[in-house]
């Protein structure tokens, strides 16, 4: 059965919670605001927006690549759209999201490793916000990590998928973590620990108090996968906060070899899955060689993340 063709529901089957997602069982789902725990640390003033310039999608660009319920509109942010002045937001490049107020304090002046854990309570307790990255095995997740950071060597990297087999915490000018999480759908490893991977997994995203968001990672230079889908789905259904980060937008097929460009494997992605969403998952384009989404990454993790620190 295609995907198009699926059934929506309006309801969360309870197996859902606890079982491996079917395709069928996908259901139309509302993003999340963020209300997790609220956090004792304070923000500073907002710098000016246009600072942010060079990340922005040109306005005349804008009005004719999306429309209002394609965006993701960052909470307590105003859009609108005039006949003759056009959308009243400005857009990050690469992405379907709306730049906020909260978009400040993006740069990253220092990061170091902190711990590994095993169990979601074994992971820091200091109660700052953080951002969890999970993708498939060799989706890019390390390098993405580096290239976020600028440290070749903070995550390590490995030709062999599925090294990741914990939840590693590094922390971000000593404010924010940025979580590297085990990577999923590696057939080569052993069935126990890819049990184990899975389910301290999603007990981290179900029970984490202090994660702001997920950033799952989807390889561009292939066509959507089912796993991915299907992990898109069980975080929408568990009103997890989520983000579509899509990594090597560097590669270009050959047409000739019946390959398709980066750029149409997103939109792929996002039409087999815009049916089941109410409102638009936030997406950003990334390359971990060219350093694309890099700066756009940062400065949606920082409206994210102060808005959650001030409520």
């Amino acid at each position: 059965m295609a995907l198009s063709q699926l059934p929506k529901f309006t309801h969360c089957p309870p197996s859902l919670y606890n079982t491996h997602i079917n395709l069928p069982l996908l259901t139309k789902l509302k993003l999340p605001t963020l209300t997790r725990l609220k956090s004792t640390l304070t923000t500073t003033e907002p710098i000016p927006i246009t600072e942010a310039h060079n990340f922005l999608t040109p306005q005349e660009e804008t009005q004719t690549q999306f429309s209002l319920d394609k965006l993701f509109i960052p909470p307590d942010t105003e859009v609108s759209i005039n006949e003759n002045s056009g959308l009243s937001a400005r857009i990050l490049k690469g992405s379907n999201i709306v730049l906020s107020k909260y978009a400040r304090n993006a740069q990253v002046v220092q990061a170091e490793f902190i711990k590994s854990s095993v169990r979601t309570e074994d992971c820091p307790s200091d109660g700052l916000p953080e951002f969890a990255l999970v993708g498939r095995s060799n989706v890019g997740k390390s390098s993405l990590l580096n290239s976020l950071v600028r440290r070749k060597k903070l995550a390590l990297t490995s030709k062999k998928p599925g090294k990741t087999q914990c939840i590693n915490h590094f922390k971000v000018n000593d404010s924010w973590y940025l979580v590297d999480l085990p990577g999923y759908g590696y057939a080569s490893a052993p069935q126990e620990l890819r049990t184990d991977w899975n389910k301290f997994t999603k007990d981290y995203f179900l029970n984490r108090s202090t994660l702001v968001s997920v950033f799952l990672l989807i390889d561009a230079s292939i066509p959507a996968k089912k796993i991915d889908l299907e992990y898109a789905s069980w975080l929408g259904q568990n009103q997890v906060p989520m983000t579509l980060i899509f990594t090597k937008c560097d590669k270009r097929k050959k047409k000739r070899n019946g390959g398709k460009r980066p750029e149409e494997n997103v939109n792929e992605f996002q039409e087999l899955i815009r049916g089941f969403f109410e409102t638009a998952p936030p997406w950003i384009m990334t390359s971990g060689v060219t350093n694309q989404g890099r700066d756009e990454m940062l400065l949606h993790m920082a409206q994210l993340r102060n808005y959650w620190l001030k409520h």
